[in-house]
């Protein structure tokens, strides 16, 4: 038996000029806050893809508590509780902020995500296309943490989320990530790529690194202090 919420084993995945996957294992914890490291194009996002369903991969497995969701639909996966915030802000500009979480989830959109986001409650009338880039990082995740009615899909066990701080100012990242950190006291596992390592990795639990499609490195961040050429020849030595 194992204690992970998330199960990778002997994953590949071929995007049409190779793999850009090879062989991967790795697992996420229930209750855990892990963070995938590496640099561009070694992987990652497709990682991310692989599990939440929008690449199939050449051989491989990915377990969600202890089933193999492979075969599985994204809505499928969604309903049991896999979320994916994918690269970008993408959001119904035309909408309001009450509009845009309403779309989700009518009846039960509020509570839960304006403690969270107490900036979105002081813009539920503002049209989301005139939002901040960090206060549409923060619309995104509130949508991402809703249960879907019309998909009868649950709120998320396990969130992808993929460089959330994509074209944030740091200052603007160092108040997203603290929030990331707090899901897991919610029940919720965290598996997301972020380019900010330095702000990323303290608040961790376990990390791991990708290289050329191979996993390089799993462990915590202490480990990952151990070894202070890893991350130097994942991301230089190329």
């Amino acid at each position: 038996m194992t204690d992970h919420l998330l199960d990778i084993a002997g994953l590949s995945v071929d995007r049409g000029a190779g793999d850009v996957l090879r062989d991967v294992r790795l697992g996420v914890r229930e209750g855990e806050l892990a963070v995938l490291l590496g640099p561009n194009g070694a992987g990652k996002t497709t990682l991310l893809e692989a599990v939440s369903g929008l690449v199939r991969p050449r051989t491989g497995v990915v377990r969600m508590s202890g089933k193999n969701v492979v075969g599985l639909s994204r809505t499928g996966r969604a309903r049991l509780g896999i979320r994916h915030v994918e690269q970008g802000r993408t959001v119904f500009a035309d909408l309001t902020v009450r509009e845009n979480l309403a779309v989700v989830a009518p009846a039960r959109w509020h509570t839960e995500v304006l403690e969270l986001f107490p900036e979105l409650e002081k813009r539920l009338h503002t049209r989301a296309g005139l939002l901040s880039g960090g206060e549409q990082q923060m619309l995104v995740l509130a949508r991402a943490l809703i249960g879907s009615e019309s998909t009868r899909a649950m709120p998320p066990r396990l969130l992808l989320l993929d460089e959330l701080s994509l074209g944030l100012a740091p200052v603007v990242v160092s108040r997203l990530l603290p929030v990331v950190r707090s899901l897991t006291a919610r029940g919720i596992t965290v598996l997301f790529v972020e380019q900010f390592a330095t702000l990323a990795v303290p608040l961790a639990d376990t990390v791991h690194v990708l290289d050329r499609g191979s996993l390089v490195f799993s462990g915590t961040p202490a480990e990952l202090d151990e070894n202070p050429g890893m991350l130097h020849e994942a991301y230089l030595a190329r």
